[in-house]
């Protein structure tokens, strides 16, 4: 649909980083930026962590040095200077992680996006999203298929894949 690609599957934290930094950098002023993120995924403090393969996490204070928060993601974006970013987090889990305290809720925190950027969740804050059976989660099988349709404005995209993983997975 007219995006350039840079696919990541299964990489450590410093790839992840990395590849985040250079997808700022690539960034320019008329352009859009979309970054989907499909794993899994905690929340902190009401802080998002993007969890990477091989990451060590015993314990909640091991996310700064082993996961990549959502704010790096954000941050990189809003440097580029572009007009609109759009961030799609299908990454609402149950935290698999069992010593984390009471404060590490369910799914992911609300974002407080800088202006221009649009945060869309694969289930609403603090919920746990499904997997699903086939290949992708049932968001971003209906995602793809919303953005397949020519002329929907990106609002319509959203609603469109809110109202078919409601029908998918029964609310």
């Amino acid at each position: 649909v007219g995006f350039s690609v840079r696919h990541l599957e299964n990489v450590s934290r410093k790839s992840l980083r990395r590849s985040i930094r250079d997808f700022g950098n690539d960034l320019s002023e008329g352009d859009v930026g979309l970054f989907f993120f499909a794993g899994h995924g905690v929340q902190s403090k009401g802080e998002n962590y993007l969890i990477p393969i091989g990451a060590d996490i015993e314990a909640e204070y091991d996310l700064e040095d082993e996961a990549v928060g959502v704010r790096t993601v954000l941050g990189a974006m809003e440097e580029s200077g572009n007009h609109l970013n759009i961030v799609v987090l299908d990454a609402c889990r149950n935290n698999p992680y069992r010593s984390f305290s009471r404060a590490t809720n369910r799914g992911l925190a609300i974002v407080h996006a800088p202006r221009g950027t649009l945060v869309a969740f694969s289930t609403a804050p603090g919920q746990v999203a499904e997997d699903g059976t086939g290949r992708n989660s049932s968001y971003t099988k209906h995602l793809l298929a919303a953005l397949a349709i020519p002329n929907l404005s990106i609002e319509q995209v959203f609603k469109k894949v809110r109202v078919e993983v409601g029908r998918d997975t029964g609310g």
